[in-house]
């Protein structure tokens, strides 16, 4: 019999490690990314679980032929941590002995160790499995997770809880035809939309709480801006005194972000040359006034006073870019018609919510905003609505038994990243993506 401890005797050593061991003899494991034949020696670049480690291969230092070594091979190396001026780490690695744990089948259907994947999306996407072990696809996902964790902590900081919310429900919370229908057990289900109701149910419980976790949107949009299914980051916060203390709340934790992007993530920041945005201030923009403002300045027509197309969210910010210096900005009170019926109107003008959305580079990113706490207030819209009441009995249950006033916001991950990659297409800055034309890999 063996007794399993809590302890595990290192003795590989990690990448990030390695200046700490030069002039010894160390043992590294990876996969071999690239092997580059010189005249009389070869470079061979292992893939760590973070960097792409330069390893260098010679007759006299090594006990194995060079032929041996395969590229995507799962090694063990022995090497000679060497001191060296004219390699960027300060060092390189002289190879001694290699074990092999595992060598491909095949060849790669792809080339993944140039600086880029030179294929289509379709292509990339596709070979998912195999494309993200490039040196800079994976980066991408290495920031996504200094975002996640940058968001986390600074809500953390906050007070918010962490919470986990059903993505199987009974209703939709933005209700409509863009819901995913199930059967559960005979009965009539649908996956989340989004945590709406369930976070709002736990202001009562905990003031001020968050989620990070999947939604589904059924929509039939086949655009480089919308998924089917993608991560949101939600909060929701009791006690306030208006919807501004969102924003403001949002203003920081994006700030916190950056930092945090700046503090932890240096390698893939330089490797992706991200041009991170210096966020000072975020100004804000009434609806109205937004869509009269592009008219004015691009000469456009306004054809739809309900909502922003795309290309007027792209010149606003284009043009807040050129007079303000800012990659962010804040709209304010969209029409109620076009917002849920839990988004509590502007008592001076009902036509209006104490609602906003955020687009950063032109693109929305955030939707949020105040939320009805009055049960009476809460009924009479959704009866002005024609929703039937009996239906939302236990998301009414809150009001009823009472609710602080509270707001909060929904952040889409994937389309945060992409916008502060200034990438093309959404779908670059998600691993796997769920749109209507792709459910493999």
């Amino acid at each position: 019999m063996i007794k399993i401890e809590g302890m595990i005797e290192k003795t590989i050593v990690e990448a990030e490690e390695l200046s700490n061991h030069i002039g010894k003899t160390i043992r590294i494991h990876g996969s071999i990314y690239k092997i580059r034949r010189m005249s009389d020696f070869a470079f061979v670049l292992l893939r760590a679980k973070r960097e792409i480690v330069q390893c260098i291969y010679s007759r006299e230092m090594t006990k194995f032929l060079l032929e041996e070594l395969q590229e995507e091979s799962c090694v063990i190396v022995t090497a000679y941590v060497n001191e060296e001026s004219r390699s960027k780490k300060g060092y390189d690695l002289q190879i001694q002995d290699i074990e092999i744990l595992s060598r491909p089948e095949d060849s790669s259907p792809i080339v993944i160790n140039h600086k880029l994947v030179d294929a289509s999306i379709e292509k990339l996407l596709d070979y998912r499995p195999i494309t993200l072990r490039n040196e800079k696809e994976r980066a991408v996902f290495k920031i996504q997770e200094g975002i996640v964790d940058g968001m986390r902590e600074f809500l953390k900081k906050e007070k918010f809880t962490e919470i986990r919310t059903p993505k199987i429900v009974y209703a939709g919370a933005e209700g409509g035809a863009n819901i995913f229908h199930l059967d559960y057990f005979g009965r009539d289900a649908y996956l989340a939309q989004s945590p709406q109701f369930y976070k709002q149910m736990m202001v009562g419980v905990y003031e001020r709480v968050f989620e990070i976790a999947p939604v589904y949107r059924a929509e039939k949009h086949d655009t480089s801006r919308h998924l089917n299914e993608y991560t949101s980051i939600d909060f929701e916060m009791g006690y306030i005194t208006g919807y501004e203390e969102i924003m403001q709340t949002e203003t920081m934790m994006l700030q916190h972000v950056l930092q945090f992007l700046v503090n932890n993530y240096k390698p893939e920041i330089s490797l992706l040359n991200v041009k991170l945005p210096n966020i000072k201030e975020i100004p804000a923009v009434r609806f109205i006034e937004a869509k009269e403002l592009v008219a004015k300045e691009y000469n456009r027509n306004i054809n739809d006073y309900d909502d922003l197309e795309p290309e007027e969210e792209k010149l606003l910010c284009k043009w807040i870019k050129k007079e303000m210096g800012s990659d962010f900005v804040f709209i304010t009170g969209y029409p109620t018609k076009k917002r849920p019926f839990y988004a509590m109107e502007n008592k001076e003008n009902r036509e209006e919510t104490l609602s906003f959305d955020l687009l950063f580079r032109g693109v929305e990113i955030t939707t949020g905003g105040q939320r009805i706490h009055s049960y009476q207030e809460q009924i009479r819209k959704m009866k002005q609505r024609g929703m039937e009441i009996e239906q939302f009995e236990s998301y009414l249950m809150m009001h009823k038994y009472g609710m602080p006033p509270h707001g909060g916001l929904g952040l889409g991950l994937e389309r945060f990243t992409s916008r502060l990659l200034e990438q093309e297409n959404v779908r670059f800055s998600t691993l796997f993506p769920r749109d209507m034309n792709r459910l493999v890999p």
